[in-house]
């Protein structure tokens, strides 16, 4: 097995809010990679004392061992686990119903060798290589679903669409959120590499339209996570002035690739 992880901040001034993890059981057998994009909240009050980048940690922290220690449980338990250590690390303090308390979308992928099981929260991007090289993106397209006129600010979406029936689902302080990730399992023979971006990686494709799924797949196998982050940088960089297709994007937003060679 090979693993690459990349993970830069949007601006070298302020924390990443992006997390990204690999373990690797003390058996040797399988393994679990962890990547959350945090949720930057408007200008304004959350409710809570902490950062997002505080939140992501501990969510990611917890996420990676549960699902390392735990192999047996679903996916979905694990996740419900995770949000609930993390609430209870600062329920004390904070106002964890607030709409804005931190949060962060999800992906996670555990394989064995039998299976690769996945789960994905919110607009971050998993992709699977098959044997034959066919790549198989899988997300969680709820908020891409959304008309754009109820999208009310670029730091992301007003309270009445967010973790509502409607509208679309982050990892924050409720752990029934788990029961509505994307999830699957498919045979681990099936699958011969993948790749877990956050949405400021998926750019090269959602917005700057260099090539499909496939072509970023390839793209990060041959040319390294690392490389896709600076061509995105390249490419936001040129945008800037005229945003042609960054529109009401912040030009420059956290970005994080995991790789892993099965």
């Amino acid at each position: 097995m090979r693993t690459e992880l990349v993970s830069e901040p949007g601006d070298p001034a302020r924390p990443n809010e992006d997390f990204a993890s690999v373990g690797v059981p003390a058996s040797g057998q399988g393994g679990v990679l962890v990547v959350l994009d945090g949720v930057t909240p408007p200008r304004g009050e959350t409710g809570c004392l902490h950062s997002v980048p505080w939140f992501t940690a501990r969510l990611g922290g917890a996420l990676t061992e549960l699902t390392v220690s735990l192999p047996d449980a679903p996916l979905t338990d694990a996740l419900a686990r995770a949000i609930a250590r993390t609430a209870e690390a600062h329920a004390p303090t904070c106002d964890l119903s607030h709409p804005r308390t931190p949060q962060a979308t999800v992906v996670v992928v555990r394989w064995s060798a039998a299976t690769v099981e996945y789960l994905i929260l919110s607009d971050s991007t998993l992709l699977i290589e098959s044997p034959d090289g066919t790549i198989t993106p899988h997300m969680d397209d709820r908020l891409a679903r959304l008309p754009r006129a109820s999208l009310a600010t670029d730091a992301l979406i007003d309270a009445h669409i967010r973790n509502k029936e409607g509208g679309f689902f982050t990892a924050a302080a409720d752990p029934s959120v788990a029961k509505r990730a994307v999830t699957g399992t498919l045979p681990r023979s099936e699958a011969r590499s993948l790749a877990a971006l956050t949405d400021g990686a998926t750019r090269w494709v959602e917005k700057f339209r260099e090539g499909d799924w496939a072509d970023c797949f390839t793209f990060v196998r041959k040319e390294g996570a690392g490389a896709l982050v600076e061509r995105v940088r390249a490419l936001e960089e040129a945008d800037a002035q005229e945003r042609t297709y960054l529109g009401r994007s912040k030009t420059h937003d956290d970005a994080t690739v995991v790789y892993v060679d099965l």
